[in-house]
């Protein structure tokens, strides 16, 4: 799926999988938002799986229970039959649920206030609304193994970190709150991120994620030479490469189909920052990324690759660690420590 703005005001379609009661608090929360459009309610597996087919909204926002029942079989059944953004509101974190596919985890606040939690639903089903997710598929955990070896300069002593870079796509706005937000005010290193988002989505994205992190965020800009302490974004229109100086610029090409592309990233930090890059590869659908990892591991950089059990979709990590140019296999807690442990 891919959205974006023509002029007019995105609505966002909606569809709810919710009880009476549930429902009519959701409605509530979100009546104040005019271009979020409910187009659909379901209080029954059953129900929303025919009308989710049928009405194919942008996002779906769902309680974690219907009528006593987990809908964790449903989601499941959704991610595989219509891949769709599910946002999952709960009273307690749901890690199943993002295990099974859905994109984030929407925690009930206590005390409880609507025009609050609205606020947050909203701004969380826009954001969802940019993602793009793909149908999932059980994989068999992968490992490194003596039959995919790391490249020969993976073995060598890194050199002090320059630059840390993270490459991500479906599931990738939730992983990045999650290592982000442990990072401290006076981290010592630029982080630049590449997140596959829907152009006209990329600002509420990093305004979302400026109040979950310490460091400021925003969007690289062509010419920028890149801050310690500062995390940064690829534009949603153009690739974002380095130039000789190591400032950043944009770059396009016919051949891509979206934008921003990780391989392009990974291969110019690896050109410019060689061994001193530290290159992150999280969540997402198919091999964005893999090769450009394998080339800043080759440079004897430092390679991490997202472990299958915390990645939403296993895909991108998944051929990194096939390729071989995964370094260490980690999850999102391990990753954040790793990161946080990195001094110039």
């Amino acid at each position: 799926m891919h959205f974006g703005f023509c002029g007019a005001k995105k609505l966002i379609d909606v569809f709810l999988i919710a009880d009476s009661s549930a429902l009519s608090t959701i409605q509530s929360c979100l009546a104040a938002y005019s271009d979020i459009h409910l187009i659909g309610n379901a209080a029954t597996a059953e129900q929303a799986l025919t009308d989710i087919t049928r009405l194919k909204p942008d996002v779906i926002c769902s309680q974690t229970k219907l009528s006593g029942q987990s809908c964790l079989p449903l989601i499941e059944q959704i991610m595989e039959h219509q891949a769709t953004p599910i946002l999952i509101l709960s009273s307690n974190d749901e890690p199943d649920f993002l295990a099974a596919g859905a994109v984030e985890v929407l925690v009930k606040p206590t005390p409880f206030s609507e025009a609050v939690f609205g606020k947050e639903i909203a701004r969380k089903l826009k954001i969802l609304s940019g993602v793009m997710v793909f149908s999932r598929i059980a994989n068999t955990t992968i490992a490194a193994t003596p039959a995919n070896p790391l490249p020969q300069a993976a073995t060598q002593a890194a050199a002090k970190p320059a630059l840390v870079i993270i490459g991500a796509s479906t599931g990738g706005p939730n992983a990045l709150e999650t290592v982000l937000s442990k990072l401290p005010t006076d981290y010592p290193l630029p982080i630049v991120c590449i997140q596959h988002i829907s152009q006209g989505f990329l600002e509420p994205f990093i305004s979302w994620l400026n109040g979950k992190v310490k460091l400021p965020v925003s969007i690289a800009r062509a010419g920028q030479l890149p801050e310690n302490g500062h995390i940064y974004f690829a534009p949603d229109h153009a690739n974002l490469e380095f130039d000789h100086q190591g400032r950043f610029r944009y770059s396009t090409a016919a051949e891509y189909l979206h934008y921003p592309c990780v391989n392009v990233s990974f291969h110019s930090a690896a050109h410019f920052y060689s061994n001193h890059t530290v290159a992150i590869l999280l969540t997402g659908m198919g091999e964005d990324g893999a090769d450009g990892l394998k080339t800043i591991a080759q440079a004897g950089g430092t390679t991490i690759a997202q472990d299958q059990a915390s990645a939403t979709v296993f895909g991108m990590p998944k051929a990194a660690i096939e390729n071989g140019s995964a370094q260490q296999v980690l999850n999102l807690e391990q990753i954040a420590a790793a990161l946080c442990k990195l001094r110039k």
